[in-house]
C-alpha cells in the first residue's frame, strides 16, 4: 500500500479526517531523517501550502502524539522535537556541558518500564527518552579544573 494511502487509512481508523493539511504534516514528520520541531514542519509544509499556520501544526502533532504515531521529546533546547515512531526505538544522552547528543540503545531501557510498573504501579512512556548529564570530555574538564 502506498505511503499516502496508509496515512489516510490510519487517520480514518482513529476517527480523524484525512485533511490535506494533516497529510502534509504527517508526511513531513514521517519522511524526516531526524527529529523535527513544529517550526521545521511548518517551514516544510509552507513550501507547498502557504496557508497553514503554526497552531495547525501543533494541533496536528498533538493528535499524532496521542495516536502514538510520533514522539515528543524535549532535547534540552526548550523546544520539543518530534519523531516518527515506526523508526527503530532509540533514546538520547544529552550533555549539559557541551550539549552533544549521543544515541542510547533501547536495550538499556527495555526492562525499566516494566520494573517501574511493578514497583510503583506507574505505566511509563518509554518510547523516546532523553537523559541529561555530563559526557566523558566535560567530566574530565571539570576534574582538571580542581
Amino acid at each position: 500500500m502506498p505511503c499516502e494511502d496508509q496515512m489516510i487509512q490510519t487517520l480514518k481508523e482513529y476517527g480523524h479526517r484525512p485533511t490535506p493539511q494533516r497529510l502534509m504534516i504527517l508526511s513531513a514528520v514521517r519522511h524526516s531523517q531526524d527529529h523535527v520541531t513544529a517550526s521545521d514542519v511548518l517551514d516544510q509544509v509552507k513550501e507547498s501550502y502557504s496557508y497553514i499556520d503554526l497552531s495547525t501544526v501543533y494541533r496536528t502533532l498533538d493528535m499524532l502524539k496521542r495516536m502514538r504515531l510520533v514522539s515528543e521529546t524535549d532535547m534540552g533546547s526548550g523546544t520539543y522535537a518530534y519523531e516518527w515512531l515506526e523508526q527503530e526505538r532509540h533514546h538520547h544522552l544529552i550533555c549539559n556541558g557541551c550539549e552533544r547528543i549521543a544515541l542510547l540503545d533501547d536495550e538499556f531501557l527495555g526492562t525499566l518500564s516494566s520494573e517501574i510498573l511493578d514497583s510503583y504501579g506507574f505505566e511509563a512512556d518509554m518510547n523516546h527518552v532523553a537523559l541529561f548529564g555530563r559526557c566523558n570530555d566535560c567530566r574530565d574538564e571539570s576534574e582538571e579544573a580542581f
